[in-house]
This record gives C-alpha cells, sequence and structure tokens, in this order.
C-alpha cells in the first residue's frame, strides 16, 4: 500500500514536471513568433521607406570621389553628370515619376556645378550640408512649437488623422522620437561642417554615405521599437479605435508609428 501511495506521488510530480516543460516549450514557441511577427513588421517598415532608390542616391557622390581622386575635377563633374542623367532615363524606364527622375539629376547638376565653379571638390557636398542643416532647423522648430516632425513625417505617409497624433497620450511619444532625430541631424551636421572645412572630398563622401541610408536605417528601427514602446506606455488609443471611436480601456497602437 504505501508502495501504491509512493509511486502514485511519483506519477502526480512527473506530471507536473511534465507539466511544466510543456508550457515552457509552449511560452517558448509563443515568444519566438512573436519576435518573429515583429521583425517581419519592422522589415515592412523599412521596405515601405527603402527601395532602389535609395541606392541610386548614394551611387553618384562616390563615383564623383573616385574619379577626382584618379582623373580630376573636370572629369569628375563630367561623369557624375553622365551618371546621373543615365540614372534618370533608368528610373523613367522603370516607370518612375518623371519628377523624381528630373530631381536627381538637378541635385547632381547643382552639386557639380558648384564643385566646377569654385575649384573644389568638397564644394560638391554643400548641398547635403544645406539639407542636413535645414532638416536640424525644421525637427528643432516643430520641437519647439509643439508639432514634432515625427508627427507630420507619419501623417504624411499614412494618411492618420492630425488630431490623434497631437493628443496628450500620444504626443510625447512622437515629440521624444523627434528629439532622437535632431540630435542625429546635429551630429551629422557637425561633422558634415568640420571636413567640409578641412576641403577632404573623400572623407565627406564617406561620411555622407555612411551617415546617410545606413544610418537613417537604424535611426528608423529604434524610433519604431521605442514609439510603439511608448505609446503603449501612454495608455492611448490606437488609431483604428480612435477612428472607431472608442472608449477606454484601449488596447493602443498594435502596428505602425
Amino acid at each position: 500500500m504505501h508502495c501504491l501511495v509512493k509511486c502514485h506521488k511519483l506519477n502526480e510530480a512527473a506530471a507536473i514536471t511534465v507539466g511544466f516543460n510543456s508550457l515552457e516549450i509552449y511560452n517558448e514557441r509563443v515568444l519566438r513568433l512573436k519576435k518573429h511577427e515583429k521583425s517581419k513588421e519592422i522589415i515592412e517598415e523599412l521596405k515601405s521607406v527603402i527601395s532602389g532608390k535609395t541606392f541610386d542616391a548614394l551611387l553618384p557622390p562616390l563615383i564623383f570621389v573616385v574619379i577626382n581622386a584618379l582623373f580630376g575635377l573636370d572629369q569628375a563633374v563630367i561623369v557624375a553628370l553622365g551618371f546621373a542623367a543615365l540614372l534618370g532615363v533608368l528610373r523613367l524606364i522603370r516607370k518612375h515619376t518623371w519628377l523624381y527622375a528630373l530631381g536627381g539629376l538637378l541635385g547632381v547638376a547643382l552639386a557639380s556645378g558648384l564643385a566646377y565653379l569654385t575649384r573644389s571638390a568638397a564644394s560638391y557636398f554643400i548641398p547635403a550640408l544645406v539639407s542636413s542643416a535645414l532638416i536640424f532647423i525644421l525637427a528643432l522648430g516643430s520641437i519647439l512649437i509643439g508639432k514634432p516632425i515625427a508627427a507630420w513625417a507619419s501623417h504624411l505617409s499614412r494618411g492618420w488623422p492630425l488630431e490623434w497624433f497631437w493628443r496628450k497620450d500620444v504626443k510625447p511619444a512622437y515629440r521624444e522620437v523627434t528629439v532622437f532625430w535632431t540630435a542625429l541631424v546635429a551630429m551629422r551636421l557637425a561633422l558634415q561642417t568640420l571636413l567640409f572645412i578641412s576641403g577632404d572630398p573623400t572623407r565627406l563622401a564617406w561620411a555622407n554615405t555612411l551617415l546617410g541610408w545606413p544610418v537613417i536605417i537604424i535611426a528608423l528601427v529604434i524610433s519604431y521599437i521605442y514609439g510603439i514602446w511608448r505609446l503603449r506606455q501612454l495608455g492611448g488609443p490606437g488609431v483604428d479605435e480612435y477612428l472607431a471611436g472608442k472608449d477606454p480601456p484601449w488596447q493602443g497602437q498594435t502596428r505602425g508609428f
């Protein structure tokens, strides 16, 4: 009898152990699935921003610097303009808007023209420096007036109502992300200015490249993860809940920032 009771207890303990192990395995699988879904979600968000156009923007400055180092400024200007014209034609063939195709060509033409007129290859990067300065001013100004540029960017790209972004339980997330963006742009602008003063076009090209899309991609990932987390912390409604006029308690924003 004592043996039977002991065996029964052992079976119960084994069953409990198996149950705990099964629950642990289940929780691990759920966690992996959530991580996979979150990674897929972030990749999809990045794809909506990044495309083949990104690489088109990276190539002309690098080509200009390489040709300038090998053959001289005049040849670099000619090759940069020729390459930009070729990209413009390819963009039209790929059925991109003519405005985008023409914009890329005009950008390279402006940069090349400045380099040619000043006889300084570093002047090719004046438009990039001015662009960084304007973005910094806009970002900082948007924080000061209480209308963070991150909210405007999301509104323009997603079409969500502005009223939702300005809610007290939503806006802090976009303001904090805008502060992060402003700090990054300030760092980029400071480095660009120092390299421009030094007159080193090669370092300027690499700085613009590395602090361009690579940093933008990292910043977007960080902004997205932090933004979703911060919106949940604030406890406001998700944009779908806001549009549906739902009353609290809200689930909050689960996807998209």
